[in-house]
């Protein structure tokens, strides 16, 4: 073990916590959990075995992290949340799973992330996400960087969030789903089929409103890569071809930048199909 790390031991409230180590006297921690030394951990949380805490995270009071997550450095865990319990899966038999959360990660009050199942064995969150209140993060979910999921979004098994996309408030997303990068969702929307990246979606069910222009320009795309995608966006989607053969007249038609080419590969290795 390094010297930045220790082992973690269960703390009882009569013993006396010296304060450099960060654990609250009413907090709980297995013996098997291990926590870099500048982790800090409030009041009646609860740090299960095989769990793994990086420099610099700070664990708010009510927490609960009941077993094989890891977490990673600069993290914030505000009160209630609830990190690494079994997948809501009737098929889930007990097997070893795991949670694994990035760094410099925000995880705000009462969101709950499941461990995968034996599908994936594993639930992953990106580095640098913002998950706000009430947020459901279910079994074999991914979320690339930069993920931002506003209040009460709830994902269904196995949802694939590409990098800096951002979901509106008191979304569901169905299972299998996929989200490309820099995607926006508007808020109370039901997403049953793929959102292309650098698109914007909305509505009950979704529907496809267009680039997301402003969030493009707020990332620092140049006005080439923009002007490629909006040429591309109108073969795909405003055109008389149907999908399929919109993507071969955008390949032989559009400049062929990294970010068009990740929006074409994106829809033809669409299996649920693409919200239009």
């Amino acid at each position: 073990m390094s010297d930045g790390a220790r082992r973690a031991r269960v703390v009882d409230p009569a013993v006396e916590i010296h304060p450099q180590v960060g654990i609250h006297p009413q907090a709980i921690v297995h013996p098997d959990a291990e926590l870099d030394s500048s982790v800090t951990v409030g009041p009646w949380t609860m740090i299960g075995p095989g769990v793994n805490i990086g420099a610099g995270t700070v664990i708010g009071p009510s927490v609960l992290i009941e077993k094989d997550t890891t977490v990673g450095a600069g993290c914030q865990l505000s009160k209630g949340a609830v990190l690494g319990t079994d997948p809501q899966d009737l098929k889930y038999e007990g097997e070893p799973t795991e949670l694994v959360v990035g760094e410099r990660t925000v995880i705000r009050e009462y969101a709950t992330l499941n461990r995968g199942t034996a599908a994936s064995g594993r639930t992953t969150v990106g580095d640098g996400c913002l998950l706000m209140a009430y947020t459901h993060v279910a079994h074999d979910c991914y979320l690339g960087n930069g993920v931002i999921l506003s209040n009460a979004v709830n994902m269904a098994g196995h949802v694939h969030i590409e990098d800096h996309a951002i979901v509106g408030g008191l979304t569901a997303i169905h299972q299998f789903a996929r989200i490309g990068a820099h995607a926006f969702i508007g808020g109370a929307s039901r997403i049953s089929q793929d959102v292309a990246p650098f698109c914007l979606v909305a509505g009950s069910p979704a529907k496809l409103y267009g680039l997301n222009s402003v969030g493009l320009a707020r990332r620092g795309f140049s006005a080439e890569v923009r002007q490629a995608l909006k040429q591309v966006y109108q073969i795909l989607f405003s055109s008389n071809s149907n999908l399929s053969q919109a993507v071969v007249r955008a390949r032989e038609e559009a400049p062929q930048v990294a970010e068009v080419k990740l929006l074409l590969d994106f829809i033809e290795g669409s299996e649920r199909g693409i919200t239009t």
